[in-house]
């Protein structure tokens, strides 16, 4: 089974390497292309290519090109309906399990299985045995959540996030019954590459909803904290719409993706937050 997972993540890397040389292709064809509509010569170094891909160039327009995503984990997203699988560390308290409740109820079509003495090994093949989409474990110290680890599979990528002023649905005064019905999402202010990477891997957590979905899931960027705010709204008339926090409310931080899955500790690091970052000033990295 190790094997057959190393060879199956060597595939996944083969193509993907395939996509960056598409990529080059792209970028040579739109070069050839701007240069025919300003009626401008050919640049030198792209004249051999030009000649030798004439008879089967087809200029790809920049929307066909968005659609090839250089990561192909998330092709079937939209299509198919997100399987979530909620767990936790080993030996939770009553805080983290009651966390993993609400956890559940966030994400649509998800399931909740007390940890037990599963290893993390067991629990990845269980879920790529019964088509499982992502695996979303909740961490704790002295009984607060800090920690939550999204791993999609079957190849990957594992997000880690620690979790900040982790406020629950009965710590929240007057919170309305939380609805099952699938979320509208919000995201705000993730605007570098890192960050669209960070929201793909949250976006995809969750099935498309219907249009007349009254839930609400915000997650919003601000120097690297991402905020999450839960609400549900009901429209008062024509013009006025009440917003009601549902919860749970808490900050993420993302400190590590890594190409693989949680079980592959020797797979590559994409990203990682390193200790001298927080001595950079006026950099955000979301």
């Amino acid at each position: 089974m190790i094997r057959r997972n190393a060879r199956l993540r060597q595939e996944y890397l083969y193509r993907k390497n395939l996509e960056g040389k598409e990529k080059d292709v792209y970028e040579k064809k739109r070069k050839i292309k701007q240069a025919l509509n300003e009626g401008k010569p050919i640049p030198s170094e792209l004249i051999e290519f030009e000649f030798n891909s004439r008879k089967e160039m087809s200029i790809e327009g920049e929307e066909d090109y968005k659609r090839l995503n250089i990561d192909d984990e998330y092709a079937r997203a939209g299509v198919l309906d997100p399987k979530v699988f909620v767990t936790t560390s080993r030996d939770p308290s009553a805080r983290l399990t009651q966390f993993a409740k609400e956890l559940k109820m966030l994400f649509p079509n998800s399931q909740k299985m007390n940890r037990g003495a599963h290893v993390i090994k067991e629990l990845v093949d269980a879920c790529r045995a019964n088509d499982v989409t992502d695996l979303v474990i909740a961490h704790e110290h002295s009984g607060e959540p800090n920690g939550l680890v999204v791993c999609h599979l079957p190849y990957g990528p594992t997000a880690y996030f620690e979790i900040v002023n982790c406020i629950m649905i009965h710590d929240i005064q007057d919170a309305p019954p939380a609805s099952l019905a699938y979320p509208h999402l919000i995201f705000n202010n993730f605007t570098t590459p890192l960050g669209s990477r960070t929201e793909n891997i949250l976006k995809y957590l969750f099935p498309v909803p219907a249009q007349d979905s009254k839930r609400v899931l915000t997650f919003s960027n601000n120097n690297d904290y991402i905020s999450f705010r839960h609400h549900i709204y009901e429209k008062d008339g024509h013009k006025n719409v009440l917003l009601k926090e549902v919860g749970p409310r808490f900050e993420l931080k993302l400190y590590k993706i890594q190409l693989g899955t949680i079980d592959q500790p020797e797979a590559d690091v994409e990203w990682v937050y390193r200790p001298y970052m927080n001595s950079t000033k006026n950099r955000t990295f979301l």
